[in-house]
């Protein structure tokens, strides 16, 4: 019965943290639809490699490495398929017309954030919007804390530019 238990625990922690996934995978992948394939298949890797985490560290750790090690396997493979149907910037004006001033600020954020190189992104995504300490993005991107503080500052610095917010 111990490893029901365990099993449903480890479930359970899962679960509590995906919309947290789905936040970061979304701004990984820049577009909603890969964000939540991404995250799928987050999940689905954590659950069959559960024996791999270690109780008492960070599932939520675990996990964005996890993501971001999906992430870059499926952009390599992207850019060695390089078949493209449809023009990313073909879908940004979709839905635009009547929404609320928020949203469309929101979608300003959302294509500024896209257009950062992905270092500078993960960077972002990572301590301004899921609030780790510089230390735990580090050892999540697997560089050091003064080449994530480098990468963090570039991106917000660009981010304020592409939103008008800096001269």
């Amino acid at each position: 019965m111990e490893g029901k238990e365990l099993t449903e625990s480890f479930e359970s922690l899962v679960l509590s943290i995906v919309p947290r996934l789905r936040r970061f995978a979304s701004g990984l992948a820049r577009d909603g639809a890969d964000g939540d394939d991404l995250c799928q298949m987050t999940i689905e890797r954590a659950l069959v490699r559960r024996d791999q985490w270690q109780d008492g560290t960070r599932l939520d750790s675990w996990m964005y490495r996890i993501m971001r090690n999906i992430w870059i396997d499926e952009t390599r493979a992207r850019s060695r398929r390089s078949e493209t149907f449809v023009d990313e910037e073909a879908g940004i004006a979709v839905g635009v017309r009547g929404e609320q001033e928020v949203a469309v600020e929101i979608g300003n954020v959302d294509r500024a954030m896209a257009s950062l190189p992905a270092e500078q992104r993960e960077a972002v995504l990572l301590v301004m919007v899921e609030g780790y300490s510089y230390k735990e993005a580090a050892e999540i991107i697997g560089c050091p804390v003064g080449t994530l503080n480098s990468r963090l500052v570039r991106g917000r610095d660009a981010l304020l530019f592409l939103l008008g917010e800096m001269p």
